[in-house]
């Protein structure tokens, strides 16, 4: 795998052209003849809504059995955000992958190290899924340092939108 930066593949910036110093400091990541930096933001939430995550044990082994996950397929969580009825993250891969898969992974993967660890939770998600069919995911680009900030500070409970927390 070749790492380049930005500033290796551009040049520096020009006089006049300043717009071009913001992805300075990305790193873009080479494979199979395609370079490029592929940074999203995930949210996805446990079935019914349910506030498990309130739990402080099993808000530590969420977020455990996440980076495990993640580890794994080679993503790097950026920022990681467990609410206690949702889940956030910035999720960083080294290829470019389809995000429906890295949902998949995560939330698959999570889901059966969680009811391995709380066998407790088979009696609220009877029908072994824990977490919900749906999900929001979006790419990151220019405004990531936005993104960041926003998974970063989930606990404001006056936030409400993600355009207003610049």
């Amino acid at each position: 795998m070749c790492i380049l930066s930005a500033r290796a593949l551009w040049g520096a910036p020009l006089v006049g052209r300043q717009e071009y110093n913001i992805m300075k400091d990305i790193v873009l990541y080479s494979h199979n003849h395609q370079k490029g930096y592929w940074e999203y933001h995930l949210e996805w939430c446990p079935k019914y809504r349910k506030r498990i995550f309130a739990d402080r044990v099993l808000k530590e082994d969420c977020e455990q059995a996440l980076q495990q996950a993640a580890a794994v397929k080679d993503i790097t969580l950026a920022e990681l955000a467990v609410m206690p009825d949702h889940v956030h993250t910035i999720a960083i891969t080294k290829q470019p992958m389809q995000i429906a898969d890295i949902l998949f992974y995560l939330k698959g993967r999570s889901s059966y190290e969680l009811f391995k660890k709380h066998p407790e939770l088979r009696k609220q998600y009877w029908g072994g899924h824990l977490w919900a069919r749906s999900a929001f995911s979006r790419t990151v680009g220019l405004d990531g340092d936005k993104a960041r900030r926003y998974v970063r500070h989930q606990h404001d409970v006056h936030q409400r939108k993600i355009w207003n927390y610049a």
